[in-house]
Formats: structure tokens, C-alpha cells, sequence
């Protein structure tokens, strides 16, 4: 039974991917869950995400429910309201327009600034036309960072929003949305920055900056990394900014829908197992080894990664620890992701110099990552930073024990194995270079052979809480905080 909340709160979330309608990466999960969470607690949640041309309305039922003109960027833009509905009823209204969101990309358009920009314009003209008056305007990330400044600039004398705060929820600081004066002056944004004379102006160029400066509260993905990125090597040139605003920063934990990665049903891995049958979980492992042409053998040690191939992740480490664990053992790695080049190159270099220990996947395959979570024995996240990390949460629910480097949410999130391995969740490691990331490899390996222990670490790997229920009140205080200083 889930708990209902105290107050009802009307609640819009603002963001660029929602799952299971479109996603890149963790923020479509987090912005396609959270809110169905929340909805069960009571409170009437929404989602705006743009209308990709890569958006497959299939099987949902789709109706126009606003259609508007706005001035933006010295034209009158058409914008189209679609409403479709998720689990729960939740209702996603899609922002059409042909220029800007009719493509298959949903970033890495060389205009991403103006796509987002008319996004969020849009997106706060949507209640208008609903008559439906939020109580929380919940943006995410750079491409929604103006929403905050748009609430408190724009509509400040707006009796339709009087009563409505924000919140802005930081997901990654390694993007920003940076801008310059040419695109701050042809978007009006000086509106939206501290004042000339205030010597965090010139440090304010960014979506980013205009949310954290503008929200009634800054939230991020766990506590770990809220303290993080108030320090000059996670800030991101934000630090300052931050810790001004440190007093309304809060860091909640991430979740998983844990009906949508549930080993016991999902149709994307070779055999379902539960808690009570995880032996039937080594046929993944076979269907895995075989998928990636290495040798079939369930007595061979498999590792698993499957993520964005950026400096985020930590591939520069990974590739020199493999390659001295290949020389010295036999175990096997299995990869998918997609990301920068030199990545994608180091990693088929180490492919074809061990063909029949590693494989390499460059696609963007959602269902052989799954596949992954439930075939490999050991999940690596060797990250630089890691916000919250939800890849991780999902192997372990899939029983894939972690071995993972001590930043973010990973610290949070996996508590390291003594020797004898009777405790813990994983293996951590601290220093950001191979070495460590090797020697905490050699711990797991080793603790693999222990069969017994082994199965006992598993089981409390799966049976660790990383739903979303523990972290729904703590968002329930982050909005009545928000809603509290309208007051002042």
C-alpha cells in the first residue's frame, strides 16, 4: 500500500525526455517514473516534453488538446499541444513545431539553444491554455534551466501563476547550455542574470546558471553530489553560484520503476528469475556470451557496462585496467554504448587484441543492455563523477553486483565488500586511475570464486530498496519548501 500525501499539489514536470516516450539516457527515466510515483501519492502530475520527429505515438491514444502562436527570436512560431497518456493516467503533452522539433535528433542539433528555449516559452503557455494552474513548475536539467527565470521574470505579475514555485532539479553540471553575449542579446536573456555589477554575471552564461540564480529550490540526484558540486572539480565554473544559493540546494536520491526493470517479466532478456530462482538467471549469461560470439562457459567470469561513451564514464581508466586483467586472467567484458570516437576507437582496439575475452557493441540498444544487466556476473561504473547513476541500480535488480569508484551516487548507493564478503553490496574503489579500478576488479573476481558467499552477496544485492518510495517524501518536502517562500 502506498502512502498518499499530506497536501495534493498540481505539479508540472518540464523536460526534454520522459520514457517510455523518449530517452537518451537517465533523465528519461527519472522524468518517465518519478511522476508516476508522485500520481500514486495523489498529487496531479504532468509531463511537457517537445514532439521529436523520433517520438512513436504507437498503441498511445493521441488527441489535440492546445494550439497557440508565440513571439520568439523576431518570428511567430506555431506550437501544437498533443496529449497522450502513461501509466496511471499520467498526461504527456507534446510541444509541436515543425521547425525546431520535427527531426529525428533529440540533441546535438547545432540550434539546441533555440529548441529549448522555445520548449520552455511553450511549455509555460500549456497551463494557460489547460486552465490548469500548477502549484510546482519542476524543470530539469540545462534544456528547461529558464523556466525558473521565466516564472520569476516574465510572469512575476501574472495573476494565473501567483501562487506557483519552482523547482530545478540538476541531473548532469557537465552540461550546461552555454551561451554568449550575441545569443543572450537576440533571446533577451540579460533579463534573467544577476545585475551588472554583481560579480557573478560573467559566470552566468549558461541555462544552467539562469535556473540555479532564478528557482525557488535547486534540487540534484543524491546528497553526495549536491556537496559535490558546490567544489571547483564538480561545479563546473557553477561552484560560486552554488554556494550562494547553497541554503535552497537539496539532494534527493534517484529511483527505478522497479515494474519496468523487473527481471520476473521483462521480455527483453533470454529467461525471467525472481529472487526465489536465480539460478535460472545463468541462462542470460550463456544467451550473452553467445550474442557476443565469445566462448559459451558459465564457469568464465563476465563483466558488463552499458552506457554513453564520454570522459563522464571513466573509459579512460577502464581500458588500461582491462587490459592488464586480460593478460593476467580469463574473464570476459561485454559492452554497449555509443559516445565520442577516441572511446569508441580504444575500446575496439582492446576488442581486437582480445577477440575471444571482449566484444564491443557501438549501438544505442536498450534491450541488449538489459540483456547485459541480467546475463554478466560483475556491472562496472568506473565514473569520474556519477550525479546518481541509475544503470548500476538496474543491474543490481537484475543481480549484477556493482563495482563502482566512490563519487555521487554511487557512494550512496553501494556499501564495499570486506574480504570475507558476508557485507556490503559491491566493490568500491576510490582513486580515479586504473590501478584502483583494477585492484577493486581482483577483489571482485576473487570473491566471484567464493560460489557460497557469492549467492548470499547477490541476494542482498536484489533485495536492496532503490525504488522510488523511500525518496517520494523528501520530494514532498522539497516542494512545500518551494511553495513556503512564496510566502516571503
Amino acid at each position: 500500500m502506498v502512502a498518499m500525501a499530506r497536501n495534493s499539489l498540481n505539479i508540472l514536470f518540464v523536460t526534454a525526455e520522459a520514457s517510455p516516450l523518449v530517452k537518451a539516457g537517465g533523465l528519461g527515466d527519472v522524468a518517465g517514473s518519478l511522476p508516476l510515483a508522485l500520481r500514486q501519492r495523489g498529487h496531479d502530475v504532468r509531463i511537457a516534453i517537445p514532439r521529436y520527429g523520433s517520438i512513436n505515438l504507437d498503441g498511445h491514444k493521441c488527441r489535440r488538446s492546445s494550439e497557440f502562436v508565440i513571439p520568439f527570436l523576431n518570428n511567430q512560431e506555431s506550437i501544437i499541444v498533443n496529449e497522450v497518456f502513461l501509466q496511471n493516467d499520467t498526461p504527456v503533452y507534446l510541444v509541436e513545431n515543425k521547425r525546431y522539433f520535427d527531426r529525428q535528433a533529440i540533441y546535438g542539433e547545432a540550434d539546441d539553444l533555440e529548441r529549448f528555449l522555445l520548449f520552455s516559452r511553450s511549455a509555460m503557455e500549456i497551463p494557460k491554455q489547460l486552465n490548469w494552474r500548477p502549484d510546482i513548475l519542476h524543470s530539469h536539467d540545462w534544456h528547461t534551466g529558464i523556466i525558473p527565470a521565466l516564472l520569476t521574470v516574465d510572469y512575476r505579475n501574472d495573476a494565473f501563476y501567483s501562487s506557483c514555485a519552482s523547482v530545478y532539479t540538476i541531473h548532469n553540471m557537465g552540461y550546461q547550455g552555454w551561451f554568449d553575449d550575441s545569443f543572450a542579446n537576440r533571446a533577451g536573456l540579460y533579463n534573467y542574470m544577476p545585475p551588472p555589477e554583481d560579480s557573478l554575471r560573467s559566470k552566468s552564461y549558461s541555462m544552467v546558471a539562469l535556473g540555479i540564480y532564478n528557482s525557488d529550490i535547486i534540487s540534484t540526484v543524491s546528497q553526495t553530489y549536491a556537496a559535490e558540486i558546490l567544489t571547483s572539480e564538480y561545479g563546473f565554473g557553477q561552484e560560486t553560484l552554488l554556494q550562494r544559493r547553497q541554503n535552497s540546494l537539496r539532494g534527493i536520491l534517484n529511483g527505478i520503476d522497479y515494474n519496468q526493470f523487473n527481471p520476473a517479466t521483462d521480455s527483453a532478456i533470454a529467461a525471467n528469475y525472481d529472487i526465489g530462482n536465480m539460478d535460472k538467471r545463468i541462462a542470460n549469461k550463456l544467451a550473452l556470451q553467445n550474442k557476443a560470439r565469445l566462448p559459451v562457459d558459465a564457469g568464465i567470469p563476465l563483466l558488463g557496462l552499458a552506457a554513453r561513451l564520454v570522459d563522464q564514464k571513466g573509459i579512460d581508466i577502464l581500458v588500461p585496467a582491462l587490459d592488464s586483467l586480460f593478460a593476467e586472467t580469463n574473464v570476459q567484458f561485454v559492452l554497449q554504448g555509443t559516445g565520442d570516437p577516441k572511446y569508441e576507437d580504444v575500446l575496439k582496439m582492446l576488442a581486437n587484441k582480445y577477440p575471444d575475452k571482449a566484444r564491443m557493441f557501438f549501438i544505442l540498444d536498450f534491450s541488449l543492455a538489459r540483456l547485459i544487466f541480467a546475463g554478466c556476473d560483475i556491472y562496472l561504473t568506473p565514473s569520474r563523477f556519477e550525479p546518481c547513476g541509475l544503470a548500476h541500480l538496474i543491474a543490481m535488480r537484475y543481480g549484477a553486483v556493482p563495482v563502482v569508484r566512490l563519487t555521487g551516487g554511487l557512494a550512496e548507493t553501494v556499501m564495499d565488500c570486506p574480504p570475507d564478503i558476508l557485507s556490503g553490496l559491491g566493490f568500491v574503489f576510490k582513486d580515479y586511475n586504473a590501478d584502483a579500478l583494477l585492484g577493486a576488479l581482483r577483489r571482485a573476481l576473487r570473491a566471484w570464486q567464493q560460489k557460497d558467499r557469492w549467492q548470499q552477496l547477490m541476494q542482498r544485492v536484489v533485495k536492496a530498496d532503490f525504488s522510488w518510495e523511500p525518496s517520494l517524501t523528501q520530494y514532498e518536502s522539497l516542494y512545500e519548501m518551494a511553495t513556503r517562500k512564496l510566502e516571503y
